[in-house]
């Protein structure tokens, strides 16, 4: 089983540090490429956060309110093969 981190995206160029407003999804979902896992925030745009691949959300390493910079490790998606 591989592991595949999602990384908090870059929303634009002044950006560089964004909120997350809810995860969609929680350790344990299983999720299909581009489905949405979490909403995020900046000072600019609220957005979506979709899955890079299908797998089974392992691990998250933020909650709801927190704020994160840009390019961090939010959350391991466990994929088969």
């Amino acid at each position: 089983m591989a592991q595949v981190e999602l990384i908090m995206p870059k929303m634009g160029e002044s950006i560089m540090e964004a909120t997350i407003l809810k995860w969609v999804k929680n350790v344990g979902d299983t999720v299909e490429e581009d489905e949405t896992i979490l909403e995020i925030a900046t000072d600019k745009v609220d957005s979506e956060v979709p899955s890079p691949v299908s797998g089974t959300i392992k691990e998250v390493f933020f909650k709801e309110n927190d704020t994160v910079e840009i390019g961090k490790v939010i959350a391991v998606i466990a994929t088969e093969g």
